[in-house]
């Protein structure tokens, strides 16, 4: 199935922008009265005939809606501090769009080694694997944000967590994670969280945690936290 995104729908009518409708039109080959699929990334999943076509923009009639395609069952948002290596961070990003993430926070924490991001760019590396997966929700990523100030929120009914590389004895994350909950992970950078940072978490309500004797990469650690938490929902 080819699942494309449209950025405004408008009663029984979507339209789809630049990028989507260059691809249908150039690529596909599509004309006006071809069946096509779509998603509005809030969950809502279409299928429509196109009207008009051309390569800056397609419009298209909407012909059936389905609610809540493919939603799951718990909400899942991971905290990152943003991996020096942007290839790096972008796969990331795309690999736990494919198992389910819901919202990621850049965080910047004293070790940190990327100071500066492109929100925007990843906006397209998350809208590309959502379609890729076949998903209608589109993950929500935010500004680059401070971790004092993160932790520091009030994250009502959830459950928060803190993947950290300390000596003490902390559970394991696949022993102690319940389905159907909502969750907050923090994963530091390549230096870790500092003691202090670690201290200022625990006294916000954040349980560190393991991933078990290997020392995980960033990126791998929040890709590893997005497929036990699916996991433990199926």
């Amino acid at each position: 199935m080819q699942l494309f995104f449209s950025y405004k729908i408008d009663k029984n009518i979507a339209f789809l922008d630049e990028v989507e409708s260059g691809h249908c039109f150039r690529v596909l080959r599509k004309v006006a009265g071809d069946s096509i699929y779509f998603v509005d990334g809030n969950g809502n999943y279409f299928e429509g005939e196109i009207l008009e076509i051309n390569k800056k923009q397609t419009l298209v009639s909407i012909k059936s809606k389905v609610e809540n395609w493919k939603t799951l069952p718990y909400n899942l948002h991971i905290a990152i501090a943003p991996t020096k290596s942007n290839d790096r961070f972008e796969w990331f990003l795309e690999k736990a769009t494919e198992a389910g993430i819901h919202q990621i926070t850049p965080i910047l924490c004293k070790r940190s080694e990327r100071k500066v991001i492109k929100v925007e760019r990843y906006e397209k590396v998350l809208k590309t694997a959502m379609k890729q997966s076949l998903s209608a929700t589109l993950p929500k990523i935010s500004k680059l944000t401070d971790f004092k100030s993160f932790v520091k929120q009030d994250f009502s009914n959830t459950e928060k967590y803190m993947a950290w590389c300390g000596e003490d004895e902390m559970p394991q994350l696949n022993s102690i994670l319940e389905s159907k909950r909502n969750y907050i992970f923090l994963i530091g950078p390549e230096g870790d969280f500092t003691k202090e940072e670690v201290n200022l978490a625990e006294e916000n309500g954040f349980t560190p945690i393991t991933f078990g004797n290997q020392r995980l990469r960033t990126e791998t650690a929040g890709v590893f936290c997005s497929m036990i938490a699916n996991f433990i929902n199926q």
